[in-house]
């Protein structure tokens, strides 16, 4: 997983790199579950999200918010994600293990994704997002 943190007031900001918009969706909700909940484990525990948006930016952020309310509601940590995108749809496999107060706490919670200071930029060697999240 390549990202780091950025400098931010109040918030989480991340700066991610991968080499195609697949691995930069799937690590960037890695980054995030990484976040909330620490390192985790591969698991037994399988979700699937298709989503379409209007652009790659809304795609992205859906998706992460699907991510996070899978994961809030369904108490799951996630710890492999695959990402298929076709256009302006994409289709994710996200595999985890049920959350452990005494292994996944700690973490910093994440109310939401911000469009704020958003960009997706295609350098030479691929992709870099910088996205903040609300915590």
């Amino acid at each position: 997983m390549s990202y780091e943190e950025l400098d931010h007031t109040a918030d989480i900001m991340l700066r991610v790199r991968s080499p195609s918009t697949d691995s930069l969706f799937a690590e960037t909700a890695l980054a995030m579950m990484n976040i909330v909940y620490g390192v985790s484990r591969p698991g037994e525990v399988e979700r699937t999200i298709e989503l379409g948006a209007e652009n790659t930016e809304n795609l992205l952020l859906d998706f992460l918010s699907e991510v996070l309310f899978l994961s809030e509601v369904e108490f799951i940590v996630f710890s492999l994600i695959t990402v298929n995108i076709t256009g302006n749809s994409l289709k994710a496999l996200l595999t985890g293990e049920p959350f452990d107060p005494e292994r996944h706490r700690g973490g910093t919670e994440i109310k939401g994704i911000s469009y704020s200071g958003l960009r997706i930029v295609k350098e030479d060697e691929g992709y870099v997002l910088d996205i903040l999240f609300d915590v």
